[in-house]
């Protein structure tokens, strides 16, 4: 039995690709950019930002990090793009520094989308509710984990 191959040219191959990295751009990155710029720009209006700087300061400031930088982390739970939105706007309007968003970037990667995935897989798929706590911390360890390592890294470089 003889598979039938599809000859698809390098153009079609091309647009194909295009038109995917135009839905993931618009359909899920921009959004979450949006968000995250939202996020603390409310934050920052409402005062809110202080208040969560002031109480996380101690905890954040053990990875080299102000207070302030707890929110790309708390963006970083709803999408992986908004954390490092988050992280940029944190950068560019001069709370953090380009060393404190690299210790933020991964940390965003791997705590990332976590409410997303949850609800749409562990939920979804009917897993033991036991496992729940896990399920949940363990991305949140291994975001305080990178962080504290890429910390260490940058000592050394």
């Amino acid at each position: 039995m003889e598979v039938e191959t599809k000859n698809i040219s390098v153009v079609e191959e091309f647009m194909k690709g295009a038109k995917k990295g135009w839905y993931i751009g618009v359909e899920l990155i921009g959004p979450a950019m949006i968000m995250a710029y939202a996020l603390i720009e409310f934050l920052k209006i409402s005062g809110l930002m202080t208040i969560i700087g002031n109480v996380l300061n101690p905890v954040m400031a053990l990875f080299g990090l102000p207070g302030e930088a707890s929110v790309v982390l708390l963006a970083a739970f709803f999408a992986k793009a908004a954390g490092c939105a988050a992280a940029a706007t944190l950068y560019m309007n001069g709370q953090i520094d380009a060393a404190q968003a690299t210790i933020l970037f991964p940390a965003c990667i791997t705590m990332g989308t976590l409410i997303g995935h949850f609800a749409r897989i562990v939920m979804v798929s009917k897993s033991n509710k036991l496992f729940y706590p896990v399920l949940l911390a363990t991305p949140v360890i291994d975001a305080v984990i990178v962080m504290y390592l890429t910390k260490l890294a940058l000592v050394f470089f």
